[in-house]
């Protein structure tokens, strides 16, 4: 597909998403996934580097500390395919001892253009890696990376981060079991996890003393007017971080301060906003160390080993497709 019909439909796509998720009746919402323009993508960068939000730095001290036993129990030859690749500044440490047995492959998937070009330029130094970014969906981009396998090779996915969190429950499963049906008999898959702790403490994560958090959930509005030509002043919102005991997540809103009324020319949408309505922006469901196993369980892996970070509870599982 030519460059500009993608951009057309990409656009297209994103207004079909903001209607639906405007239009609501019980409780207006915007996808997640929309977080990640080059803004967005940025601003999230900062926040792993945060004192408050200890995910990122719990993700790399497990990686730091067990990537020599993680590498040496995945099975060679090996392509590696990373969902949602952001940076990649994560996964260096686990290609590094890949490649100390192999020239290694790795395919970066993420829909931001920018993220996977900082990607290519944090990892594409490393000896022996080749790095091949995919602009793509999770999914679609897993089915070309599978696809572009040699002969024989095994396929070992990484899924870092906390991003299963942002998935419904049910949901999450159903995705686990969509990579498992993309995958080989014996293909690998390493998940995160961000485990259950302190409210107080996930509190703070999501909703930091600098404000990094409550730029980074503004800038979807921003975006919607960047892109979507609306009118969303941003003064009029703001970023809200509540805990759901019921449901064991994190939820992130943006309140209307006052009543007004918001049009979005491109989705052909006029959206009336009463003071204090939210929209939801994301959640972050936080699991034990046994659920996820579990979870994975039911969706066709067996558990290989897992590894929890003590300090910031995360939890890293290696799971093998049966």
């Amino acid at each position: 597909m030519p460059p500009q019909a993608a951009r057309t439909d990409a656009v297209a796509e994103f207004a079909a998403d903001v209607r639906a998720g405007l239009t609501r009746a019980d409780q207006k919402e915007l996808p997640s996934k929309y977080f990640y323009d080059e803004i967005g993508s940025a601003l999230f960068e900062v926040i792993t580097l945060l004192p408050e939000y200890g995910l990122t730095r719990a993700d790399e001290h497990l990686l730091e500390r067990h990537a020599a036993e993680m590498a040496a129990r995945t099975p060679l030859p090996v392509v590696v395919t990373e969902l949602g690749s952001g940076s990649g500044k994560k996964s260096r440490r686990i290609l590094e001892e890949l490649a100390r047995h192999q020239s290694l492959t790795y395919y970066p998937i993420d829909i931001s253009r920018a993220s996977l070009d900082l990607c290519e330029r944090e990892l594409g130094a490393v000896d022996g890696v080749g790095v091949v970014g995919l602009e793509k969906t999770y999914l679609e981009g897993l089915r070309e990376a599978a696809a572009r396998r040699p002969q024989g090779a095994h396929l070992m996915v990484l899924f870092l981060g906390s991003t299963l969190g942002n998935f419904e429950r049910p949901a999450a499963e159903e995705f686990l079991r969509a990579v498992r049906q993309r995958l080989l008999p014996g293909d690998s898959l390493l998940l995160s996890a961000d485990l259950e702790k302190s409210v107080p403490r996930l509190l703070a994560a999501y909703d930091d003393s600098l404000g990094v958090t409550a730029a980074f959930n503004l800038n979807l509005l921003a975006r919607i007017n960047r892109e979507l030509e609306a009118d969303f002043a941003l003064s009029q919102f703001r970023h809200v971080a509540r805990y759901n005991w019921k449901e064991r997540r994190i939820e992130m809103h943006l309140r209307a301060v006052i009543d007004h009324t918001v049009t979005i020319p491109r989705a052909n949408l006029t959206v009336p906003f009463r003071q204090d309505e939210t929209i939801w922006t994301e959640c972050s469901h936080k699991f034990t160390p046994t659920e996820v196993v579990q979870l994975a369980g039911r969706a066709g892996f067996r558990c290989e080993g897992q590894w929890v970070d003590e300090e910031w509870p995360f939890a890293q599982s290696l799971l093998i497709a049966r």
